[in-house]
């Protein structure tokens, strides 16, 4: 794959731009009006991911892994700016969050999306084989809730 502007992936969190992030992640279907505060925790204690331009090192997307290290691991927050969409970034990213070598050996990965299944489809992801067995409380529009 062939990017236009060469990309760094980093898992390192003092690099991760906390203003750009909660701008971004506030805007998403899945965290509208998502507190600072709210994100400043989720990366406390995720496997975050950062996309930067290599030569900027602006940030252009984020992804993140909520894992035991050992069984399973949730993917979240997957996103690029809009700007950079439909350039190849976003596989970059899943391909090098599949790669790292703490998330090998993996009995399960589970992620939730509403219209990227084509994406991650690419990496192995496929629609629960036995969704009877699966179960949720969720509360979709908790941040908009006073």
């Amino acid at each position: 794959m062939s990017l236009d502007t060469p990309i760094d992936i980093s898992t390192d969190k003092s690099k991760l731009n906390l203003d750009f992030l909660h701008a971004e992640l506030s805007q998403q279907y899945w965290s509208l009006g998502i507190p600072r505060a709210t994100v400043e925790q989720v990366i406390a204690n995720s496997l975050c991911f950062g996309v930067y331009l290599t030569e900027s090192q602006q940030q252009i997307g984020f992804a993140r892994v909520t894992t035991d290290f050992a069984t399973f691991a949730y993917l979240a927050d997957v996103f690029i700016q809009t700007d950079y969409q439909g350039r190849g970034y976003a596989k970059t990213l899943i391909a090098a969050i599949k790669a790292h070598p703490d998330l090998q050996g993996l009995r399960r990965w589970m992620l939730i999306t509403r219209d990227a299944h084509n994406l991650y489809k690419q990496f192995g992801f496929t629609p629960l084989a036995n969704p009877g067995r699966a179960m949720e409380i969720t509360q979709p529009n908790i941040y908009q809730t006073p």
